[in-house]
């Protein structure tokens, strides 16, 4: 179709009342229960604008936004009210739409009042589609409708250019989190990072935060021990004329499960070594005599511009930042009154600009003493003095928190392997969530006899081998493989068959090892070497010793304690000659059931 034909098409769309209401269910992960639905609109069936991308894409083209948010909300409104589905109704609106005259907060009301429906039933969402917003009437609006009853969501925190600013603005009472930030959070430590963040910046400004687009029970129990509130996808239940009003059974066995999910940490990484350069994005630059209405047009072609840099002969002298612009002229007879005017007299003329071999931390350093503008707005980075690209606070603040998770003993350098920090992390969190798991302690015998004979290099591939065979022999999702140091590996057990996978890492270890040998040492069952005493000795080839614990929250309450014991059963482990499995069955093992008259004895149970 033509754009007019697809004009009328749409009004006849709107003038008709054809728009149909899809409902996803939003869950409170506390309680197991629906908290609302999210409105979700569409276009005819057999329409070219069914689909919601060219159905509002169209309307933006011709002026029609106001008008189908109006329609979208009126239909969604009385769907709602028809099913009389339980909790709050969320209902998208572009600023543009909230800030039209037809959205006062006296117009919204009587559309709830037709529908049946109580403010405190409706969330009104905020789409974030807008590069310019008069934030001042946007703040004068969200509190109108607040002061009805009638609350208000961000949608899509991280996507788009104004998120964080729009959420200061407006002050929330939900804040959703885009799900690009919520696919494969349970492998992905970044995206975890910044879920913990911005729950924790959400804590802070008192809104409630929803995950979108959770689309695995992987990624909701990751979620639920955040201690993130809502989410909302398609494992919880899809867009439907007749939504779901309880999750799916493997959605409430998934929350009410007291297993603890693992959280994924980097296994290597070198980001104590990144500079400023990572965070160069190339973007246009403009001269000082530019006209300031050419630069606007400028960030108007370039949506995802934070800022442009002002510069002369390779040379950075300013910044304009997009908000501080756009305030400009947003104002009545603001083109009129700088749209000709050049762009020095607008520009910020002492940025922050910083070489690209600057390290981040340096960089930190530095964004923190220039203050928040350098954070929110951004900064230049140069190339030897001559304009690169410019660099936000956000990406710096993505980089600086992978370095902090990779530093010290976040991860072991020869394995990749979590190390004591996570660790302890992990352990602390089973302790108090009071779940019953195994702590096994992995550590190779006649490992030092077998480094004097074949040298560290060789001892490093023992290592890396024992350290594959365990990550490949645990759930990643249930059990924490970590690396404490040297030849010593600790495994958090939640796994049911922890025992038969031990047992399976002792085989697997014994046989592959095997090509770490010369033959001849393989044929005889060990070599001569010198003992710590200088004396030289038959050492055996090098064996696996396992000591497990099982920790049962009623007698263990400490990381300390759990170390101790794990530290004796390993002792008794290394005790049997050749790879052995000790179990301290001075409590009943995790996962394995005795007969009712079977003795509970400490005994080696290889």
């Amino acid at each position: 179709m033509s754009h007019e034909e697809l004009r009328l098409h749409l009004e006849h769309i709107l003038a008709n009342a054809r728009l149909m209401t899809l409902l996803q269910p939003i869950l409170n992960l506390v309680d197991g229960r629906v908290m609302g639905y999210e409105a979700l609109s569409r276009g005819p069936s057999n329409s070219p604008l069914h689909g919601p991308q060219a159905l509002f894409r169209v309307a933006e083209q011709h002026g029609l936004l106001a008008a189908l948010d109006w329609a979208c909300m009126r239909t969604a409104l009385s769907t709602f009210a028809r099913l009389k589905l339980p909790g709050r109704l969320f209902v998208n609106l572009s600023p543009g739409s909230l800030l039209d005259a037809s959205f006062a907060p006296a117009a919204v009301l009587a559309a709830l009042n037709d529908a049946g429906l109580a403010s405190s039933q409706v969330v009104v969402e905020i789409t974030e589609s807008a590069p310019a917003i008069d934030y001042a009437q946007l703040r004068r609006v969200v509190a109108g409708l607040r002061a009805a009853g009638v609350e208000v969501a961000l949608d899509d925190l991280g996507e788009g250019f104004s998120s964080l600013r729009l959420w200061s603005e407006v002050k929330p009472a939900f804040v959703k989190i885009d799900k690009h930030f919520i696919s494969g959070l349970h492998q992905d430590p970044h995206k975890l990072q910044f879920v913990r963040s911005i729950k924790l910046l959400a804590e802070g400004a008192h809104s409630m935060v929803i995950a979108e687009g959770v689309e695995s029970t992987s990624e909701l129990a990751v979620l639920k021990d955040l201690g993130v509130r809502y989410a909302q996808g398609y494992l919880i239940g899809r867009p439907s004329p007749v939504p779901v009003r309880l999750p799916p059974r493997e959605v409430q066995a998934c929350l009410q499960s007291g297993t603890v999910s693992v959280f994924p940490v980097p296994r290597k990484g070198d980001g104590l070594h990144m500079s400023a350069g990572k965070l160069a994005v190339s973007a246009p630059s403009v001269g000082a005599l530019t006209a300031s209405q050419d630069v606007l047009e400028l960030m108007m072609q370039h949506p995802d511009l934070h800022a442009v840099a002002v510069v002369e002969n390779g040379i950075p002298v300013g910044i304009l930042h997009r908000p501080a612009l756009l305030d400009q002229f947003i104002t009545l007879y603001g083109r009129e009154l700088h749209g000709r005017k050049p762009c020095r007299e607008l520009m910020d003329d002492d940025p922050l600009v910083v070489d690209k071999a600057t390290h981040m931390t340096e960089l930190s350093e530095l964004v923190v003493k220039k203050g928040k503008m350098a954070f929110t707005q951004g900064f230049i980075i140069t190339s030897e003095g001559r304009y690169l690209g410019l660099g936000s606070g956000f990406d710096l603040m993505r980089e600086v928190t992978e370095m902090q998770i990779v530093a010290a003993r976040y991860a072991n350098p020869l394995s990749g392997l979590p190390g004591n920090v996570p660790l302890q992390e992990h352990m602390e969190r089973l302790l108090v969530n009071e779940q019953t798991f195994v702590t096994a302690y992995f550590d190779l015998d006649h490992f030092k006899p077998y480094n004097d004979v074949y040298g560290f290099r060789r001892g490093d591939d023992i290592i890396q081998l024992l350290s594959r065979i365990m990550r490949e022999s645990c759930n990643p999702e249930l059990d924490f493989v970590g690396h404490i140091g040297g030849d010593d590996f600790v495994v958090l057990f939640q796994s049911l068959d922890w025992e038969v996978r031990c047992h399976g890492m002792l085989a697997r270890f014994d046989r592959e090892c095997l090509a770490l040998f010369n033959p001849e040492h393989v044929a005889a069952g060990g070599y001569r070497s010198e003992d710590r005493r200088g004396t030289m000795t038959f050492h055996a080839l090098v064996s696996l010793s396992i000591g497990a614990v099982l920790v049962d929250p009623t007698h263990f309450h400490q990381y300390q304690e759990i170390a101790r014991a794990a530290a004796e059963a390993k002792r008794m482990a290394k005790r049997a000659d050749g790879s052995s499995l000790f179990i301290d069955q001075r409590k009943m093992p995790f996962g394995r059931k005795l007969a009712p008259d079977e003795a509970l004895p400490l005994a080696n149970c290889a």
